[in-house]
């Protein structure tokens, strides 16, 4: 039998050898970027003194483009966490407001689904329980890339939608809520160890698209944590086995959560504050009439165009959190 010791030093140096490559990765970045600073520093010196103002349109987008970069690696930086690196569980949940909260929800599920896309992410829906006239209640997914965890666990709390109801006949201004939550995703089996006999596991026929076994196989599975009570399902898969799988993904990442908790408040660091998802709770209001604004109650980013936010464009209010989290600022009140 293989001493359990050597796959313990085996595991060791490979994350040692990950974490590396990760520092490896932003030593090069950092003089890449540095190369096209002086690049464009000479190119600017040299048109100062040859009085060639035609190429002061090109150098002004070089500026523009390498402030972004500055930004982005210096944020990269700042995502030190023990889980920052890691991919993210996002699940949304509609709360106050009925249909239109669910409409909402699919709403911000499409803005997640394209800001993903705009990162060269990638995503997957893990779990989907549709509302009964529109929108979703809910929504499980993963979030698969370079520190998706790290970006994405600014983006927790609750959502709030102000808008002309498209379900009210009377065209009235409704207010709509939706509840955030980031998780890292993890392998149980390296982080989170989950005894057999302390989980329950049903099975019930899935309730959305899948295929010919929609209600006739119980391909469904919920999974239930007996000593904390926590419930996790998936039934987007087409077996029985992949929805398991997937469900035992998510019962890791919350019991790995819970676990950092009781070592004295890092979970706070991996869900933020519960609250309710309602009046007064809001980390941030999207507002489409009578104006149109987005604005993040925490840091006061605010951007004016709703079309360009709920098209994915949510890399300011990201970067504006984790800005603050790295001064130690208060929230903006």
């Amino acid at each position: 039998m293989e001493d359990p010791s050597i796959w313990q030093d085996q595991k060791r140096a490979q994350e040692i050898g990950k974490k590396m490559a990760r520092i490896q990765a932003k030593i090069e970045a950092w003089q890449k970027l540095n190369a096209e600073v002086q690049d464009t520093l000479e190119m600017a010196l040299l048109a100062q003194d040859e009085g060639e103002l035609d190429l002061l349109p090109e150098l002004t987008a070089a500026a523009k483009d390498l402030e972004k970069k500055v930004m982005e690696l210096e944020l990269t930086t700042l995502l030190s966490g023990p889980y920052d690196s890691h991919d993210a569980i996002l699940s949304l949940h509609a709360g106050a407001g009925g249909t239109e909260a669910m409409d909402w929800v699919e709403m911000l599920y499409r803005m997640y689904t394209r800001w993903t896309e705009r990162r060269g992410f990638k995503s997957e829906v893990l779990d989907m329980l549709p509302g009964e006239e529109a929108g979703l209640k809910s929504v499980t997914m993963s979030v698969k890339g370079d520190y998706a965890y790290g970006f994405l666990r600014s983006e927790k709390g609750v959502h709030r939608l102000v808008r002309i109801s498209p379900f009210d006949a009377n065209a009235r201004r409704h207010t709509s809520f939706a509840s955030v939550d980031v998780l890292p995703d993890i392998a149980e089996e390296d982080e989170v160890q989950i005894n057999p006999d302390e989980i329950r596991v049903d099975t019930f026929r899935s309730s959305g698209a899948g295929g010919q076994n929609v209600q006739k196989v119980e391909s469904a599975v919920r999974i239930t944590h007996i000593p904390t009570g926590i419930v996790v399902s998936c039934q987007n898969e087409r077996s029985q086995y992949a929805n398991k799988t997937v469900a035992m993904r998510l019962l890791a990442a919350k019991l790995l959560a819970l676990r950092e908790e009781e070592r004295k408040k890092e979970f706070e660091s991996l869900r933020g504050p519960q609250k309710d998802i309602a009046w007064g709770s809001q980390i941030r209001s999207y507002v489409f009439q009578p104006y149109t604004l987005v604005k993040d109650h925490r840091t006061g980013t605010e951007i004016g165009s709703v079309e360009r936010v709920m098209d994915g464009d949510i890399d300011e209010f990201i970067y504006a959190k984790l800005q603050q989290d790295a001064s130690g600022a208060d929230p903006v009140r």
